[in-house]
């Protein structure tokens, strides 16, 4: 089975097609103003029109409210929506119910104490992402190029599809892929030359050492997203 790529933060045409021609499989956008990576609702419309269904559009966002969320998906049409803050079990399901599309909620991950919360969230959330646990004096929850301790996800079975992101890049997403047998990954400052400025030629490095670990897996690959 394929391993999903998402890459994450694009904001521009030229990077968005570099996302498409290196055949991710998801495609991010950021709805949230302290990031480097934050889009504007009119960006985000004209960059929709360049997808035209080669990926699937993730709108993610923090601690968003439903007005938020509204512009979000008049200006994206996103096919899944990323909660990325500190959005509760019930708030979860409360955004899928009031928007009818999937919800990816992020789990921040430092200790193995922070998965207790894995059981929650599956069972309101379509899929998990999980991410390394921003510094306390971190401006935003995720995008600081962080990883941590991938074993702690070895043998994880959380009940619904799960994706591994924080701190990933060229380098190290085969063995974080070995490690957790994530069928799912999605990086972006690990394919930035500079906060917010991704560069093509490590995003294409990025999608081919994925599908290269997948490859080179023992059991052949990697459990599908849905």
């Amino acid at each position: 089975m394929s391993l999903i790529v998402k890459i994450c933060g694009l904001s521009t045409p030229d990077m968005l097609d570099a996302a498409l021609d290196a055949g991710a499989d998801m495609v991010g956008f950021v709805f949230f103003a302290p990031s480097p990576r934050n889009v504007s609702f009119k960006a985000a419309s004209a960059l929709e029109s360049r997808v035209r269904g080669r990926a699937q559009k993730v709108a993610l966002s923090v601690d968003a409210d439903d007005t938020l969320l509204s512009y979000v998906v008049d200006a994206l049409g996103p096919d899944i929506l990323q909660l990325h803050g500190d959005e509760s079990p019930l708030r979860v399901a409360a955004v899928k119910a009031r928007f009818k599309l999937p919800v990816m909620k992020a789990i921040a991950v430092e200790t193995k104490g922070d998965l207790a919360a894995i059981a929650r969230y599956a069972a309101v959330a379509d899929r998990l992402l999980f991410d390394a646990r921003a510094p306390r004096e971190a401006t935003r929850p995720g995008g600081l190029g962080k990883t941590f301790d991938w074993r702690l996800l070895q043998n994880l079975d959380p009940g619904v599809p799960f994706m591994l992101s924080g701190g990933l890049d060229a380098d190290n997403v085969g063995e974080a892929v070995r490690v957790t047998c994530a069928p799912g990954v999605d990086v972006s400052s690990g394919v930035e030359r500079a906060p917010g400025e991704k560069d093509a030629d490590k995003i294409h490095a990025f999608v081919r050492a994925a599908r290269g670990a997948t490859k080179a897996s023992p059991s052949g690959g990697v459990g599908a997203l849905p």
